[in-house]
Formats: C-alpha cells, structure tokens, sequence
C-alpha cells in the first residue's frame, strides 16, 4: 500500500509540475485563448483526478509485465496510459472547443503530455523499485 501512496504522490507532483508550468507560465496565453477555459478551476476537481489516475497506473504497473523491465518499463507504460489520455486531450477536445489554432493545440498538448508522462513512468519506477530486503 505504502507504494501505492508514493506513486499516487509522484503522479501529483509531475502533474502539477508539468502542467502548472505549461498552463500558468510557458503557455499562459495559449489557455487563456481558449473560451472554455474558466478563470479560476476546481483544484478539487483536478487533484482528485491526479488521485484516480495515479492509483489505477500504480495498480495496473504492479500486476502487468511493465514491472519486470524497470525502470524502462514503468516509462512504457505511462507513455500507454499518456497516449490513451492524451487521444481524448490533445484530440478530442480540439475537435469539440473553439480551439482557434489546433495545430499548435495538438502541439503544445502532445509535448506536455510527453513530458509529464515520461516524469509519471520515473516516479512510478521508483515507488515500486525493489528495495534491499524489502518486499515488492
């Protein structure tokens, strides 16, 4: 369980990390362009997403082969599960909003999300890592 907590928490931190920096300074103008986007989001909302997510991956890395081919395989399969989310993101959502350049929304969704995965696979590996004499 102790695990599971530690990779719930990394997904947090490379979530807000990633995603704070993309949405409130790298690309702040590109949000706020966009008419949907409300001025003050539910944090609440969004942490307790991060918290779903980050239990299901830690669950789902635990009892899949991806564990067996650490660390490289904990980044395999957030980069599944960055795909599968990011379809819906960077996707979806400009096929539904008034995204006034959905090249660059397509853009600036894929690379943060590569990033922000790439970070979730490192956290996850090592919430799971073997320690020495510890179970796994």
């Amino acid at each position: 369980m102790k695990r599971h907590v530690w990779s719930i928490l990394g997904y947090v931190i490379a979530t807000f990390a990633v995603q704070g920096t993309a949405h409130f300074a790298l690309f702040a103008p590109h949000y706020a362009a966009i008419g949907i986007m409300r001025t003050q989001p539910s944090f609440a909302l969004g942490f307790a997403s991060m918290l779903i997510q980050g239990l299901i991956l830690s669950v789902v890395y635990v009892r899949s082969r991806y564990a067996a081919e650490a660390p490289l395989g904990a980044v395999k399969l957030a980069w599944l599960f960055g795909l599968f989310l990011l379809s819906y993101i960077a996707l979806a959502e400009a096929g539904k909003y008034a995204i006034a350049d959905v090249p660059a929304w397509i853009a600036i969704e894929s690379c943060t999300g590569l990033v922000q995965f790439t970070l979730i696979g490192i956290f996850l590996w090592l919430a799971h890592r073997p320690s020495a004499g510890a179970p796994v």
